[in-house]
């Protein structure tokens, strides 16, 4: 089939183009830009175009391929609809792919997707099983964000924005936890947990649903829709009413943790981590319970979860200054601030300095208050400019509403608009010790780029 990909250089849509590459289908696609993926994508045998325009789209085409970023009005897409050429979102096209596997495991969760998607990823990879994987990230162990495999076992993450994941067909779903977000799209808590519930909902009899047991909204959620839900129910967290039971929780120098994990009263083992915070701990205790629901021994799991080191953009070293250490993290949620800046804490003895882009000016103006109380282990707090992403500026909320939030709060804080200036900034007040951690789903992570620049 040739198959088109309208958007094809971000990082959800070439993996799928990388997929259908290898499973021998045409592939071409467009984008705004030219980067480093859509040169791996051409080299790999991919058309591509740089920018959207409507002769982009070739009669003979058979499915054009559309992110939930693209407009109705978008060229192309009027273009192939008025061909009668085959039009589907990317979530939709996922879905499809998903049906040529017996074992598709669908990673879900308002915050940890990536990480736990990359940790169940590494066991199964590091055990033979051949999975195809398709992640949110850069995973070092993979060499990118997807691998094609030979095997029945398919391994995604599965977002909720827009309902995206309510098209997939999983047999093991995975929720790590249901947070307030994407409020642009859902309306308030209730809607996203009655969203959850549905994606529960499409795993079959036989299959599995994996949850942290801990997170209340998750809870609530079970609770009410139960009996819709057809998979068997695994519950993991520290409280001991859950199915896996986490205890004899320790931390090494790093932030690393080991532990002991119990199921049904039965230990499965001790496991140790090589990367830092309690929410990884509760990351990975998903991805072992999906590892041995699939047959992967626990002591087989320990192994390979132990070598499982991050991925991109995830707590991510990025270098060291004169004794200053730089990490980039993806957190841009109020829940994902708090989790990673807890994790630095563990992991130094020196000041913890934030530098934080906004992302998106409707989840700013929603949770400005969680914002607001999100930092409490920084010692140093920079704030940048929102990152616009798919939206517009209406005028309604700027970073400095978030900068005098946290001034009011006694915070160190500083708002610096220049990435140049933040560079400079951190250089000649960060102290040999330090942790400077650049945070946000935006472009941030380009003041490393400044940093390092001449290093």
């Amino acid at each position: 089939m040739h198959i088109h990909f309208i958007g094809i250089g971000g990082i959800g849509m070439s993996g799928l183009a990388f997929i259908c590459l290898k499973r021998g289908h045409e592939v071409s696609g467009s984008d705004s830009k030219s980067s480093a993926i859509t040169a791996s994508l051409e080299r790999s045998g991919a058309k591509i175009y740089i920018g959207q325009k409507s002769e982009n789209i070739q009669e003979g085409t058979d499915i054009a391929v559309y992110t939930a970023a693209v407009s109705p009005d978008n060229e192309e897409l009027v273009e192939a609809r008025s061909l009668g050429i085959e039009t589907m979102d990317r979530a939709e096209f996922l879905g499809l792919l998903m049906k040529d596997f017996s074992n598709c495991i669908a990673i879900a969760g308002t915050h940890g997707k990536t990480s736990t998607t990359s940790m169940t990823s590494v066991v199964f990879n590091m055990n033979n099983l051949d999975p195809t994987i398709l992640v949110g990230g850069n995973l070092p162990h993979i060499g990118g964000n997807v691998r094609v495999g030979g095997s029945m076992h398919f391994i995604t993450e599965a977002c909720e924005y827009v309902d995206s994941f309510l098209k997939f067909h999983p047999t093991i779903a995975i929720i790590t936890n249901i947070d307030a977000d994407h409020l642009d799209y859902f309306r308030d808590i209730d809607h996203i947990k009655d969203s959850f519930a549905k994606f529960a909902a499409l795993v079959p009899e036989g299959g599995h649903v994996i949850v942290n047991g801990d997170d209340e909204n998750i809870s609530d959620m079970l609770a009410e829709n139960s009996l819709k839900i057809r998979g068997e129910i695994i519950s993991y967290g520290f409280d001991k009413s859950n199915n896996a039971v986490i205890s004899d929780l320790e931390f090494d120098n790093n932030g690393c943790a080991s532990f002991l994990l119990s199921l049904r009263g039965s230990i499965l083992g001790k496991f140790s981590l090589g990367v830092p915070g309690v929410h990884n701990v509760l990351n990975s205790c998903a991805a072992i319970i999906t590892s041995y629901v699939c047959g992967i021994a626990p002591d087989d799991i320990n192994s390979a979860i132990g070598v499982y080191s991050g991925v991109g953009r995830r707590f991510e070293h990025m270098g060291s200054i004169g004794g200053i250490k730089f990490i980039d993290d993806y957190a841009h949620h109020p829940t994902e601030i708090t989790a990673t800046l807890s994790a630095a804490r563990r992991a130094t003895q020196g000041k913890i300095w934030c530098i934080f882009q906004p992302h998106t000016y409707t989840r700013t103006k929603l949770l400005l208050e969680e914002f607001s109380n999100a930092f409490d282990d920084a010692d140093n707090i920079i704030i940048t400019d929102i990152y616009a992403a798919r939206e517009i500026d209406n005028g309604e909320i700027h970073s400095t509403d978030l900068f005098k939030r946290l001034s009011d709060r006694n915070k160190n804080v500083n708002y610096i608009s220049s990435f140049e200036e933040i560079a400079s900034y951190v250089l000649e007040h960060a102290s040999e010790g330090d942790i400077v951690i650049t945070m946000g789903a935006g472009d941030i992570n380009r003041i490393n780029d400044i940093i390092f620049k001449d290093k």
